[in-house]
């Protein structure tokens, strides 16, 4: 009778309280992100591919979307609109710029406090608060919130497979470390060029053939790893994970050639064809990820200049379209250091 009872009252007895209910309710609502990752409801665990052409602006919707969860939501009576939330961006091609960051970041703090930046400063200073006609305790409580979301910004680079595959192991402990120290989750995990390697080790598992290398790993084999590993942390600390992924688009290519060459291209076993529509027009983009990578991605958005020689307030206009999953319809954007902006 008696553990008859106890069992009852483990069973109604509360097993977290209304504040961690909420939390993990609200943790669970779709991502409310930058164009044009606002056209679809993002939730933690879903895998997001940034496809397009270089240059098309797919770092610096990664480096937007990072500002907004690093940003607080509210601090000091001022609202900044942001998640508060760590950011985990690892550079596989090694052309991320910080200070692009840092001067979005400044821009977004500057706006929400009703304020802008002087165009003729140097936005790289650390002393770009002080370009407005402010308070001194102003500027400081603006240094603040900026040296306080950049600790949020975690950045790791990778130079090959080995590297990116060997911090995807340890991202486990680093989660838990970061949190213990900063008392938030990561909500984005980055990845800016998940190709960025593909050519190497290509070339690595040809020269691995040629010399009987049995230790080398296929290109195919390491894909499968990364793949393994970031199910694995998405398990653990669900997370909503971004990646970049360079294209090769054309407009050249008749539906007949376009087919020729993809029958050419998956007999040897190199690249895939896919046709996305865009308007009147096919472009056909080669595909060269493995199928295992493919699957794994459950939405993706192909980004690309803008056709029309034109540009809206001096600055170049782009085009997204969602092919996973398909939208009819394209959304014209323009990028600046303040924010990722519509204008159709």
């Amino acid at each position: 009778m008696m553990e008859e009872e106890e069992q009852v009252e483990g069973w109604i007895e509360e097993e977290e309280s209304a504040k961690e209910m909420l939390e993990r309710v609200l943790r669970t609502r779709p991502f409310l992100l930058v164009p044009p990752l606002h056209r679809i409801p993002l939730r933690l665990g879903n895998v997001v591919e940034v496809v397009g052409p270089s240059p098309s602006a797919k770092t610096q919707i990664l480096i937007q979307a990072a500002v907004s969860c690093i940003l607080p939501k509210e601090w000091n009576g001022v609202n900044y609109g942001g998640l508060e939330h760590l950011v985990i961006f690892f550079d596989l091609d090694c052309r991320f710029d910080i200070l692009r960051l840092s001067q979005s970041l400044k821009r977004r703090i500057l706006e929400a406090n009703g304020l802008r930046a002087n165009p003729n400063s140097d936005e790289g200073d650390a002393d770009a608060f002080n370009c407005n006609p402010k308070k001194e305790t102003q500027v400081e409580q603006d240094k603040e919130l900026f040296a306080a979301c950049m600790r949020r910004f975690l950045y790791v680079r990778c130079y090959d497979s080995s590297e990116f595959l060997a911090a995807l192991k340890t991202l486990h402990y680093q989660h838990q470390k970061q949190r213990d120290t900063h008392g938030v989750d990561v909500d984005l995990l980055m990845i800016d060029s998940i190709g960025a390697f593909y050519w190497i080790d290509r070339a690595s598992t040809s020269l691995a053939v040629m010399s009987n290398d049995r230790k080398s790993r296929s290109f195919q084999s390491v894909v499968e790893s990364i793949v393994q590993e970031i199910r694995k942390l998405l398990l653990m600390h669900p997370m909503l994970v971004l990646a970049t992924k360079a294209a090769s688009l054309g407009d050249k290519y008749s539906i007949n050639e376009a087919k020729r060459n993809s029958r050419k291209w998956s007999s040897e076993n190199v690249l895939d064809l896919r046709t996305v529509k865009s308007g009147p027009q096919t472009l056909p983009y080669r595909e060269y990820m493995p199928s295992i990578w493919q699957s794994f991605v459950t939405h993706r958005v192909l980004i690309r200049a803008s056709d029309e020689d034109s540009k809206h307030h001096n600055c170049p206009t782009y085009l997204s379209e969602w092919l996973l999953p398909s939208l009819d319809l394209q959304d014209k954007f323009i990028v600046t250091d303040a924010g990722v902006y519509t204008i159709s």
